[in-house]
């Protein structure tokens, strides 16, 4: 079934099965789009950077999470795409074995158009220790059925 703006409501929920994240998947991301060196030697990082340990980019964790975010709610709804992001947070460093998951909530909407509705979601990734490691507030457009 697919969900429209006017299906949504605000304190609706959705939470994401885990993804697990590898330390080759950090550094293939690092390579290509963050080539710091706690992103890409494990060795240097565990012993010369304040995390102590390889640490994935923080769009890396911000990708994950959207893909979460697609795989446990949007790709059942009629999203538009979206206007932006309200606020955008990394909290804790994300480590090779981590497992992410996100909880999504929605925390405001209106209407926009006659055929389309803005919703503001609050989307937290935590990791297996039940810690935040990533937070944002995604301005997600939806159509309206208008039947």
């Amino acid at each position: 079934m697919t969900l429209y703006f006017e299906d949504l409501a605000v304190g609706d929920e959705w939470t994401s099965d885990d993804y697990e994240i590898t330390q080759d998947e950090i550094i293939e991301f690092a390579e290509k789009y963050d080539p710091q060196w706690f992103h890409t030697d494990p060795e240097r990082a565990a012993e010369e950077s304040i995390y102590g340990s390889l640490i994935a980019a923080g769009f890396h964790t911000a990708a994950i999470s959207t893909r979460l975010f697609v795989d446990s709610f949007l790709s059942d709804t009629a999203t538009l795409g979206a206007k932006g992001i309200d606020t955008l947070r990394w909290h804790e460093p994300v480590r090779p074995g981590d497992q992410l998951s996100i909880h999504a909530e929605v925390i405001d909407r209106e209407v926009e158009t006659e055929s389309r509705g803005l919703a503001r979601i609050q989307i937290e990734t935590s990791n297996s220790d039940s810690e935040t490691v990533f937070s944002m507030v995604a301005l997600v457009m939806f159509a309206q059925r208008n039947e």
